[in-house]
């Protein structure tokens, strides 16, 4: 089993010297570039005042955005102890406290409830008006769209008479659906709308969303539309409205916290079809996408500890290894152990064939100046998942950058995309929202942020999912407005000094990666959790967890789940009703048969073109247009039975 080159067992990026005096000679020199990293020639900069000020204007860029990161901490405690001593208090922080201590869902919705009518938040969801979204459009859409329904279905069950010289019902519905069925419509779904109560949204939106999957299932069952409309009715409904993905963040052993937001999704029924993870984050995303619900529920469990085993050696083991191969981990025993959560050498295309789920793991190249990948079971379907993981795992220093393998029809196991090497996702693309856009159209992302170098600089002041701002109602900022604009401007002064460290190429390149994107890049989406974390946590970043620990993890996991499943729930209550219109109006055929895609006009007109040829040509052109179809249609077949099997 390859999966390494030869090279991996020397010091990456460090110079082998020659023997003699030059060796010696040189030793210092080696070892700086080796620690620090260097450009090649092509992409230093020439010129007499840019070796004179880059050293000094790194330090003093550096300088002060330690003291900003400081002033930050600094900023950040005085709002905890505010929120903490001031807007905590008395009976609200007590409810607070018992919403905090449920075990289920079920219970968590109860406590938040009493929550949010102790806080008298019940008079804002019967308010329609809010700034965030068009109330007028939404409520005229909503009316109309009841009245055109229940016309259509008193002419579906012959109660009245289609319309005279006017449209039917069912087709104005289709024109209202067509109109509406589209991600955020007028602002329905803004995270600000779910931000201002613990449970709920405007009792105006949940009508609306109620009525909307109404209407798409009333379409998806009337007769009076034929199956060629509905599919493209459909069709156009899937395009416009689009997917919801789950993205599960780097992290080292912070991504275990991702079980417990998995679990909430899993028992809510409300886990989404694709899933992309990064670095730690992939682990636990090839464990979802190759288990079914009923094993998940199964795994999800805090025994899963004794499976969680790669950081098992001592420091007696790994010290020599890194001094001898630059990686604290061996990439060989690492494969061993993440095959048990891969199912052995199961594929992407394998996996999606399983569970129906879309497996993805962003790797980033070990050239710097080289694309990421997505891998998926379109970009890469037989390239081995485990392998995937590992490289999106392989930060410099602690695994060696990996090459990712591909499975061969007799079983077998090649390396992948010419050999090249790869390593971890998180140092470029920890949430690669564009590439699910592109391949997957998803538009709508539930990230689970756990990075530690991130999470910190995570801050609300007007409140997130599921967690609204107590202060002044909801209409307060959370520390104060003075703290919250504090907060605002040194995170965007710290962003802006980064930017220019990058721009101005002043940020050599330890390990020989370029770290620039650590910082900079996107890391949250539509709805973004971050899992309530601990200092101990910091300690045990690199050391695997036992079962009380990780039963922590996963019950933090879930606290920070709970708040999202409304919002996530109207979102893929109408997705999901979409994708079984997509399903069910599907041309399905039967092995070894053609009759449900082709009609006997279709069979004449291609017998009637093909008898112009030559007898022996026709009768493989006609074999081969017949067998293109087939597949096609049965490969459509294979795709629901497998979301069916889900």
């Amino acid at each position: 089993m390859f999966i390494t080159a030869q090279n991996d067992w020397a010091p990456v990026n460090q110079r082998v010297a020659k023997r003699g005096s030059r060796r010696r000679r040189n030793r210092a020199k080696g070892a700086a570039e080796a620690l620090l990293g260097t450009r090649t020639k092509d992409e230093t900069r020439e010129g007499i005042f840019y070796a004179l000020l880059k050293w000094p204007m790194l330090f003093f860029v550096g300088a002060w955005l330690a003291g900003l990161a400081l002033t930050y901490l600094y900023t950040r405690l005085y709002i905890w102890v505010y929120e903490h001593f001031v807007t905590w208090r008395g009976t609200r922080e007590r409810l607070r406290r018992s919403m905090r201590r449920t075990n289920n869902y079920r219970d968590w919705v109860v406590a938040a409830k009493e929550l949010d009518s102790y806080l008298d938040r019940q008079r804002w969801k019967e308010e329609n008006d809010f700034a965030y979204y068009d109330s007028k459009t939404v409520k005229r859409v909503w009316e109309q769209m009841r009245k055109c329904r229940h016309r259509a279905e008193e002419q579906e069950n012959g109660e009245v008479d289609g319309e005279k010289g006017g449209k039917p019902a069912v087709e104005e519905l289709h024109a209202l659906l067509s109109a509406c069925v589209k991600s955020n419509f007028v602002g329905v779904e803004n995270p600000r709308l779910y931000s201002q109560t613990y449970y709920g949204t405007k009792n105006l939106v949940q009508n609306f969303v109620d009525e909307v999957e109404r209407s798409i299932k009333f379409v998806l069952n009337t007769q009076q539309l034929t199956m060629e409309e509905k599919r493209s009715i459909f069709k156009g409904m899937f395009n416009n409205y689009g997917r919801t993905a789950l993205c599960l963040s780097g992290g080292a052993s912070f991504a275990y916290y991702h079980f417990g937001v998995v679990k909430s999704l899993l028992e809510a029924d409300l886990l989404p079809e694709v899933i992309t993870g990064t670095s730690g984050g992939a682990l636990v995303a090839a464990l979802v996408a190759t288990r079914t619900n009923d094993e998940l529920k199964k795994l999800l469990v805090p025994a899963l500890a004794g499976k969680i085993t790669a950081c098992r050696e001592s420091f007696t083991t790994w010290i020599p290894r890194w001094w001898k191969t630059g990686a604290r981990f061996d990439s060989v025993d690492w494969a061993k152990q993440c095959s048990w959560w891969t199912r052995g050498s199961m594929t992407f295309r394998e996996a999606y064939e399983r569970t129906g789920r879309i497996l993805n793991v962003s790797c980033v190249p070990a050239d710097p100046h080289s694309p990421t990948i997505l891998c998926n079971y379109i970009t890469s379907p037989d390239c081995v998942i485990w392998s995937a993981v590992l490289a999106s795992a392989a930060v410099p220093g602690i695994l060696n950058p990996v090459v990712l393998m591909m499975k061969q029809r007799d079983g077998t196991l090649i390396p992948y995309s010419f050999g090249h090497k790869w390593k971890d996702g998180s140092l470029r693309t920890d949430i690669p929202i564009k590439a699910l856009n592109l391949h997957f159209n998803v538009n709508f992302t539930i990230v689970s942020q756990v990075n530690p170098h991130i999470n910190l600089f995570f801050f609300s002041s007007r409140g997130s999912v599921g967690h609204p701002v107590t202060h002044r109602k909801g209409k307060g900022w959370r520390g104060g407005y003075v703290m919250s604009a504090v907060e605002h401007y040194l995170k965007l002064d710290m962003t802006k000094w980064l930017k220019f460290i990058r721009h101005a190429e002043l940020l050599p390149r330890p390990l020989g990666q370029d770290w620039s994107q650590l910082f900079l890049q996107q890391f949250s989406g539509t709805i973004t959790i971050w899992p309530k974390t601990q200092p101990s946590d910091f300690y045990h970043i690199l050391s695997d967890p036992d079962p009380p620990r990780l039963a922590r993890m996963i019950h933090e996991g879930q606290q920070r789940g709970f708040p999202i499943l409304k919002f996530v729930s109207n979102r893929l209550k109408v997705e999901k009703v979409i994708e079984q219109g997509r399903r069910e109006t599907r041309p399905w055929i039967r092995r070894g048969s053609i009759e449900t895609i082709l009609s006997e006009d279709d069979l004449r007109s291609l017998l009637i073109s093909g008898a112009t040829d030559g007898e022996e040509d026709t009768t493989d052109a006609e074999g081969e247009t017949l067998l293109e179809l087939e597949e096609e249609a049965i490969v459509d077949g294979d795709e629901d039975e497998k979301f069916e099997r889900r």
